[in-house]
């Protein structure tokens, strides 16, 4: 099969995790007789020093004309340190899942039995855990009219959802759900906010489409609970986009590294592949940085948007070989060998 894929490496070290999921992507696509074409594009804060803009047209046309996109990281601290910044890093992600319409976010948590003593939490608590999070991408107070008034002195933010952004979302937690343990757990606020309010009862008029599913409703502080108490209970969870921002940070720990974990942001065209990690800055250029969250999204890739689960499946367990043979950059080497990002890389891809 031949790809198109746009390659969007952003910040930081973006483009050092980018450069280790292209090669097991081609050692991938050697092994199985594909063919891979690369489209590197620009965004974020390298974007804006190149052009002005953290999401160019130039870079929209390329994801918009590719079969996926394989994305790095976003930001940069000199516009984290600077909130008068007209133009920032963030902005261009936020308008590149608008404009793509990429109004699922994936994100998976799973532990690996080689890493399950790196977990802040219990082993006891944590073994089993294989849980996904869909998070709505592109409504909820991120999108919803912000701005200041009183000189200055009152800001406000409005959350804004229609139901049919709900009924999407949740469509798809359904779908997910009858594909593994058929429970799914809706989390909202609904006690307190409007808007929890119809996430609550659209997804309880769609129980009846369903029967097979096991449905629960929580709020979301007592799941921020259970996710350190219990995260193997889980199965799917649907949420808001605030909501699953701040819940799938705290998931993405339980595993022992957030530079393990993928993601992918889904829309009705095309899908985006990110691991769940952020620019950090302070790595850049080290060659220091864990791929292994970017190789896994590249994994997902195959398996999500093109429909290839034998290939995904190799990419995994050739991290999960990884990982027991101690092949890994420093925030995992204990007092082992720490390996080098690019290191690491060629060893994937080779032994592919």
């Amino acid at each position: 099969m031949k790809f198109n894929i746009a390659l969007l490496a952003g910040d930081g070290i973006g483009p050092e995790v980018i450069d280790q999921a292209v090669k097991v992507c081609d050692a991938v696509a050697y092994k199985f007789g594909h063919d891979i074409t690369w489209k590197p594009a620009l965004t974020g804060a390298a974007a804006i020093d190149a052009v002005g803009e953290p999401y160019p047209d130039e870079t929209h046309d390329i994801c918009v004309n590719a079969d996926a996109v394989l994305f790095g990281a976003i930001g940069h601290p000199k516009f984290d340190n600077d909130p008068s910044a007209p133009v920032r890093p963030e902005q261009g992600l936020l308008k590149m899942r608008k404009k793509l319409g990429l109004f699922a976010n994936v994100r998976p948590t799973f532990t690996f039995p080689s890493l399950i003593d790196k977990s802040p939490l219990k082993k006891e608590r944590i073994e089993g855990t294989d849980l996904v999070f869909l998070r709505e991408l592109t409504g909820g107070i991120y999108f919803g009219e912000k701005g200041r008034r009183d000189e200055g002195e009152t800001a406000f933010d409005n959350c804004v959802y229609t139901r049919k952004e709900v009924q999407r979302l949740a469509k798809k937690g359904f779908e997910l759900a009858m594909s593994r343990r058929k429970k799914l757990c809706c989390v909202d606020k609904a006690n307190v906010l409007e808007t929890s309010r119809l996430w609550r009862e659209t997804v309880q008029a769609m129980e009846k489409d369903y029967p097979e599913v096991e449905v629960s409703y929580e709020f979301v502080d007592a799941v921020a609970m259970r996710l350190v108490q219990w995260p193997n209970s889980y199965d799917v969870l649907i949420t808001e986009n605030l909501f699953g921002d701040i819940l799938t940070d705290e998931a993405s720990v339980i595993s022992g590294s957030m530079g393990l974990m993928p993601s992918a942001s889904m829309g009705t065209d095309i899908g985006l592949f990110e691991p769940i990690h952020g620019s950090y800055p302070q790595a850049a250029g080290k060659n220091i940085a864990n791929p292994l969250a970017t190789v896994l999204s590249a994994a997902m890739m195959f398996e999500t948007a093109f429909h290839l689960p034998e290939e995904g499946q190799a990419i995994r367990e050739v991290v999960n070989k990884s990982l027991a043979e101690g092949i890994v950059t420093e925030d995992l080497a204990n007092d082992g060998k720490a390996y080098g990002t690019s290191e690491v890389g060629d060893w994937l891809a080779a032994n592919i």
